[in-house]
């Protein structure tokens, strides 16, 4: 019943930009935040990005400031990710994670998100 649905993860140049889209569906977004994950070859998924239930609070790792961009639509149960200027650093599976009440104060962690996505591969190279 519950589910999150990532896309919009490719291949893309250094340098470029990628959107990704998270869609849930068996739940309403309203009281849920959104944490997108990242996981390279060999690890364990790392919290990168959070968004709080009503988008007044985001979190973004320090690697990330000023590149990536969290948004939120509540009535389309969508999470979007605009990612520029990315770097072979960025590459990763990107997963997204949904938990009720929670606020992005601080890194996302693995053991507080309840729901996943499949995750969505993003690969940067030229």
């Amino acid at each position: 019943q519950l589910q999150l649905v990532e896309s919009g993860g490719g291949l893309v140049q250094p340098g470029g930009s990628l959107r990704l889209s998270c869609e849930a569906s068996g739940f309403n977004l309203d009281y849920y935040a959104i944490a997108w994950f990242r996981q390279a070859p060999g690890k364990e998924p790392e919290g990168v990005v959070c968004i709080s239930p009503n988008g007044s609070n985001k979190y973004y790792a320090d690697s990330l400031q000023g590149r990536f961009t969290i948004s939120r639509d509540n009535e389309k149960n969508t999470v979007w990710l605009q990612m520029n200027s990315l770097s072979p650093e960025d590459t990763a599976k990107y997963i997204c994670a949904a938990e009720g009440y929670y606020y992005c104060y601080g890194r996302p962690l693995i053991g507080d998100f309840g729901s996943w996505g499949q995750g969505t591969q993003v690969t940067v190279s030229s």
